[in-house]
């Protein structure tokens, strides 16, 4: 497997809405301790740009909704249930993963928790709709700088 690259299409997400212009893509386990640590800097993804961010969860909807709630995630979660349809489409290698997807391309994509890729893809997210760029973490927030999945 081979995650996929800036360039590549973009498997379509009805439910995600990625038709519907620049959206984020972020593929998350429940028990993963890194998707843990970056599920709070979803919300801020969230705040700064308002249903552009989907979480795509390899768990039951239930646990997604526990783990939305237990980590301030803040975000709208689809299920992506075994045999991970979804994540197959995507080549995903680990999680966490954050991709920016528009017009059928895959524009930007982070795998782990990376805080200058996904500054970067709120930067570009926010060039796309017309917004000034809103960074999504701080080296004063807490977090590492880099944290594999």
């Amino acid at each position: 497997m081979c995650p996929l690259r800036v360039g590549d299409v973009a498997p379509d997400v009805p439910a995600a809405g990625t038709g519907d212009g620049p959206r984020g893509l972020f593929f998350y386990k429940v028990t993963c301790p890194t998707c843990q640590l970056a599920a709070p800097v979803m919300r801020r993804f969230e705040r700064g740009f308002p249903g552009r961010v989907i979480g795509v969860g390899q768990d039951p909807q239930l646990e997604l909704a526990r783990f939305t709630d237990r980590y301030d995630m803040g975000l709208a979660s689809i299920e992506d249930a075994p045999p991970y349809p979804i994540s197959a489409a995507y080549d995903l290698e680990s999680v966490p993963t954050l991709y920016l997807v528009n017009e059928g391309r895959v524009l930007e994509s982070v795998g782990a928790w990376d805080r200058e890729g996904f500054n970067q893809v709120a930067a570009t997210l926010a060039g796309l709709i017309g917004e000034p760029p809103v960074p999504v973490s701080s080296v004063d927030d807490g977090l590492p700088g880099f944290k594999p999945g």
